[in-house]
């Protein structure tokens, strides 16, 4: 019995063993089997990495490559801008020595001028010289002549005939002087209209006569109706926000942007132009569009203002008048763009300022900024040379400067002769073929329809038109109106005008009363 328990637990013993060896083996085996997988996802991980690491690596240069190609356009684009300004440096230096070339040869001619009059001058006093030989042999003889004939004693005939000479002489030394007076007369009408007309064909600058425009197409009616939006409230904000008046009509196609003042205008247009393009218009996207118009019209006024003053070569201007000047741009009288006139006008006054020997630079920035006050005659009372002045006197620019902008139209006495060039290059920009586009027709009417409006008032005898009808000259009825009513009739013209007429500027009314008395002496 014992025997039969311990060969059970024996066996028993070794099923255990076996079954702990077997277990180990399978666990052994399980370990390895799932070491191998650990393996294969550890080799698929490194896999899956190398291809993430080279495709980053592949995006990385892309991005590399197309930073190199932005960074090469942009040095292009800088490169291009240099290149430009070189180009215009160039431009500006051919033209400066063509000046100086032009310039040296004004002084060959009047170096050629001085030395013939010079030649005159020694012919003349060669003359002179002979004529005295021949009037010392005169005297000799007259004095022989009388001591035989008369008896009188030298000194008696001495003062005879030096009274007698005196009288001779100064006759003969008046007509010489009036003589040389007309020559010199002469002489300098020429030289002023030979140094007029060199300023002239020196500064030849082609006629641009940009007007603003009023108009904006519209691609259908349906748009206009969105313009106007519902009840009004699109229409009426943008006028809000622009301060200038829509007019929506019939006329297809077009609606109508109306404003006394031009960059006002022009805003209004630029931005309802946007707003058609883009389609969106309501109350919150007309202000946005206007606002972002506003500041690149100021921008771009800035930007005119200062390429007029780099035109012309003059610095220190004051931003503010910068900014006026600029606004010339949309400014044009008579179809004349009045920032490209003060240009002109510059030129031409600094011409004759070194034909002069005065000081150019200052004849020139007179000449540019003569016409300053027609940025804001609208907007202030009185006339365009009384505003300039203004304006210029507060921000600190010399007296010539400001002097220049009030008396270019001779209204006042001239007390700088800067002022007498810019009022020349002024009337030769104005006047010159193609400078400013009216039909001889028009301009007819125009000067018939000042006289006629003048003539209507009771006690006007006749009534001239001046100046291109800037200026009126009355001439009363002296035994009918008094000096009273005299400066009634005027104001009352002048009311008429302004009533009546359009007009650029001023029109300035003269009312003349006299009276004459006629006797006859028998």
């Amino acid at each position: 019995m014992i025997a039969a328990i311990e060969t059970t637990i024996l066996y028993c013993s070794l099923a255990f063993f076996l079954g702990a060896a077997i277990v180990a083996g399978i666990a052994q085996r399980l370990q390895v089997t799932r070491r191998k997988q650990i393996q294969q996802e550890a080799d698929k991980l490194l896999e899956s990495t190398k291809v993430q690491a080279k495709t980053l690596r592949q995006k990385a240069i892309l991005d590399g490559k197309e930073s190199v190609l932005a960074i090469k356009a942009e040095a292009e684009k800088e490169i291009a801008a240099e290149r430009k300004q070189v180009l215009q440096r160039d431009a500006k230096l051919d033209r400066r020595e063509e000046s100086l070339v032009q310039q040296e040869e004004g002084l060959r001619k009047q170096q050629r001028g001085l030395e013939s009059t010079q030649t005159r001058l020694d012919t003349q006093l060669r003359n002179a010289g002979q004529q005295r030989a021949q009037l010392e042999e005169t005297v000799k003889q007259q004095q022989v002549v009388l001591e035989q004939a008369s008896g009188m004693t030298r000194e008696e005939a001495s003062e005879k005939l030096l009274s007698t000479l005196q009288q001779d002489l100064e006759q003969e030394v008046g007509s010489v002087l009036l003589k040389h007076q007309k020559q010199l007369s002469e002489t300098v009408k020429a030289q002023g209209r030979e140094m007029l007309l060199t300023a002239i064909q020196r500064y030849a600058s082609a006629h641009t006569a940009e007007s603003t425009t009023s108009t904006v197409d519209v691609p259908s009616d349906d748009m206009k109706g969105r313009i106007i939006g519902r009840e009004g409230r699109n229409i009426r904000a943008f006028e809000k926000a622009t301060g200038v008046d829509v007019i929506i009509d019939d006329t297809p196609g077009v609606v109508i942007v109306s404003g006394f003042d031009p960059v006002r205008r022009e805003i209004a247009r630029q931005s309802l132009s946007r707003l058609i393009n883009d389609g969106r218009i309501h109350p919150s996207r007309i202000e946005e569009v206007v606002k972002e118009a506003t500041a690149e019209m100021d921008d771009f006024v800035m930007q005119k203002g200062r390429e007029a003053a780099d035109e012309v070569n003059i610095n220190g201007i004051h931003d503010r008048v910068l900014q006026m000047l600029g606004r010339l741009h949309f400014r044009t009288s008579y179809s004349q763009n009045v920032l490209r006139h003060s240009v002109e006008v510059a030129f031409i006054a600094g011409l004759l300022a070194e034909m002069l020997g005065m000081d150019a630079t200052l004849a020139r920035r007179c000449g540019l900024l003569h016409d300053i006050g027609k940025a804001a005659d609208h907007e202030l009372e009185g006339g365009h040379p009384k505003i300039g002045a203004d304006l210029l006197r507060r921000h600190n620019e010399g007296p010539e400067v400001v002097h220049a902008a009030l008396g270019h139209h001779d209204e006042i006495v001239t007390e700088h002769p800067y002022t007498m060039l810019v009022a020349t290059g002024d009337a030769c920009s104005a006047s010159r073929p193609g400078a400013r586009r009216e039909s001889l027709e028009r301009y007819i009417k125009r000067m018939e329809e000042l006289e006629s409006i003048a003539e209507r008032f009771s006690g006007v005898r006749q009534a001239y038109a001046i100046s291109a009808g800037r200026e009126l000259r009355v001439i009363v009825n002296s035994d009918k109106t008094s000096d009273e009513q005299a400066a009634t009739i005027c104001r009352n013209i002048a009311k008429a005008y302004e009533q009546e007429l359009t007009y650029p500027g001023e029109i300035k009314v003269t009312v003349l009363r006299e009276s004459r008395f006629t006797e006859t002496a028998r």
